[in-house]
């Protein structure tokens, strides 16, 4: 099974709308985290980033923010910033255009209850998949960003140790790094993201928000 850590150059080249990578003065790093924020994964990550000094973005599901209040105001508390993932998590290759751009507002009015501010203006298409159509209606009114580094710590037939060696490996300055908070990837994420803070806080990098 191939499984891609950094995003190929020439894939950034097609698509050249999409945020993939910052441009970094010094040793900067942008985690980001998709797909919560949830009560059994979310703390636990806001106490591993507390402990270097880490700030991060999180790519909330609209609908996880709505059960969960609690967790997303903790993570505002903590310096950190909220971005949209959609409401429903959809995938836009298999959702019609005027549902996917009412999905998005959808997540983009609940995050707005709680960080009225320029940085909820990102955006991150759920599994990367977004057409051009919507790509367009949307690109108006928000960043659109990917990543040039994919963790893929979701995946449970990758073992703990290369899940963390090959992010490790993929990664340099102005990386825009994607973690989940979610339960499907808590087992690799768990044991890969304090190795990573701890690596990288070593070789003197910070690790900023979007």
């Amino acid at each position: 099974m191939i499984r891609l850590f950094k995003t190929p150059w020439i894939l950034k080249r097609m698509l050249p709308g999409y945020t993939w990578h910052k441009e970094a003065s010094g040793k900067k790093l942008y985690l980001t985290f998709d797909d919560g924020p949830i009560p059994e994964v979310t703390p636990w990550v806001l106490e591993q980033l507390e402990k270097y000094g880490a700030k991060a973005t999180f790519f909330c599901v609209g609908d996880n923010v709505v059960k969960h209040p609690d967790v997303t105001e903790k993570i505002i508390h903590k310096g950190h910033v909220l971005a949209n993932h959609t409401f429903h998590h959809l995938k836009g290759w298999n959702t019609k255009e005027d549902r996917y751009v009412r999905n998005v507002e959808q997540c983009q009015q609940e995050l707005e209850r709680y960080a009225p501010s320029p940085a909820t203006n990102l955006f991150r298409p759920p599994y990367g998949r977004i057409t051009g159509k919507q790509a367009k209606q949307l690109r108006g009114k928000y960043e659109i960003i990917m990543w040039d580094v994919l963790t893929n710590d979701y995946d449970n037939s990758l073992s703990q140790e290369k899940c963390l060696l090959k992010s490790i490996e993929s990664t340099q300055s102005g990386s825009i790094i994607v973690f989940h908070d979610s339960l499907k990837a808590r087992r690799n994420m768990m044991y890969a993201l304090p190795r990573y803070l701890e690596h990288f806080s070593k070789l003197g990098y910070t690790f900023e928000t979007l």
